[in-house]
């Protein structure tokens, strides 16, 4: 089953780059795989503390 997702760029230094790079080795995922688990990790964070953020596809 194909799944639809959006595809963006990071613009970032190689140092920033090579940072996550180690930490996702460290944790046994993939760097986009973890820049992911990240991302959703604080977008949780945040709306533990500000309430759910609302979309059009939470609205449904």
């Amino acid at each position: 089953m194909a799944t639809i997702r959006k595809v963006f760029t990071l613009r970032l230094t190689d140092d920033v780059f090579n940072k996550i790079g180690i930490l996702a080795t460290s944790e046994h995922r993939s760097l986009n795989n973890y820049i992911e688990y990240v991302l959703i990790q604080h977008l949780e964070e945040v709306e533990k503390e500000r309430g759910i953020i609302i979309t059009d596809q939470t609205k449904n």
